[in-house]
């Protein structure tokens, strides 16, 4: 084999509108850290008990920009604020 063909596969970049229409698996977000959740199998659990932003197309799990950056918000800590003296 030639060194050409080993080569990887050149690395396309996606536009910010493909992503926004692309739908990650519950594995996928757990591989990427897109949420902060430690195994697929709790953010299926908490999907299919509605407790977190996700599509259920069919009874499949997906998950959109749009659900991840609602859920992040919704679990974002606000920090306290300071009382004057």
């Amino acid at each position: 084999m030639t060194a050409k063909a080993t080569a990887a596969p050149p690395i396309t970049r996606q536009t910010a509108d493909e992503l926004e229409l692309r739908r990650w698996t519950p594995e996928e977000v757990i591989a990427k850290k897109l949420l902060p959740y430690r195994s697929a199998r709790v953010l299926k659990e908490k999907c299919y008990r509605r407790e977190v932003h996700c599509h259920l197309d069919g009874g499949r799990i997906s998950f959109t920009a749009a659900d991840i950056r609602a859920e992040n918000a919704r679990t974002a800590v606000v920090p306290l604020q300071r009382v004057a003296a």
